[in-house]
């Protein structure tokens, strides 16, 4: 599994990377790791964080149960994946990719998008629901409405096949295509996406108000 610590979380206005700051005391990327590592089916974790911040991951996820291989990442969350996807054995079938800025994806939340990806499908994504009425603008003016029964939240953990993954980063590399995720960027390339049920309490950590909010939440949490 893929877990993503690389982001300098520049909105977040901290001296250290978004994913070694706190929450409720721990790390956000300490916090991330040990929810991926409670679920059965990770067997390994490459973890991407800045470089020159790798010494200071490995003390954070020191402890950990499951095996960690800690890469420096990129300039770019395309950059990082592929930084990490060459520490991926090579006879892995499927990989698993995780924000480490969503530190309270659940085990089960793991489980079940590595569940559906033996299922079929060459990616799964999880998603959620949109429930607000979402409308496009144009110049500052109403232009339309979009139907929200077409249109979901995509979030991470994301599995993935092994070899279209890696044929996705390829021609993204080669193209200069640039993605928000990798689901994105395997529909883009061709290959078939498929989504499965996501979790609401997956939430992102972007701006200082998700920050606090997840310091909060840490309170009632054990990771």
């Amino acid at each position: 599994m893929i877990l993503l610590g690389a982001g300098a979380g520049r909105r977040l206005g901290g001296a250290d990377p978004k994913a070694f700051l706190p929450i409720g005391g721990r790390p956000i990327l300490a916090v991330a790791a040990a929810g991926a590592g409670a679920c059965p089916e990770v067997d390994a974790l490459v973890v991407a964080v800045p470089s020159e911040w790798e010494d200071r991951a490995r003390e954070v996820l020191d402890g950990l149960a499951t095996p960690v291989t800690v890469v420096a990442g990129g300039s770019s969350r395309e950059a990082s994946v592929r930084a990490a996807l060459a520490h991926v054995p090579p006879d892995a079938s499927l990989v698993v990719i995780h924000d480490a800025a969503r530190p309270f994806a659940s085990p089960d939340l793991f489980s079940r998008v590595l569940g559906a990806a033996v299922e079929g499908g060459d990616g799964i994504v999880p998603v959620v629901p949109v429930t607000d009425t979402v409308v496009r603008l144009r110049d500052g003016v109403l232009a339309a409405s979009e139907p929200r029964d077409e249109l979901s939240f995509s979030q991470t953990p994301q599995a993935f096949r092994a070899g279209p993954l890696r044929e996705a980063h390829a021609a993204a590399d080669a193209s200069g295509a640039s993605f928000t995720d990798d689901a994105t960027m395997l529909h883009w390339a061709g290959f078939e996406v498929r989504a499965v049920p996501g979790d609401a309490t997956n939430t992102k950590i972007t701006t200082l108000a998700d920050l606090a909010e997840a310091g909060r939440r840490m309170g009632g949490v054990r990771a």
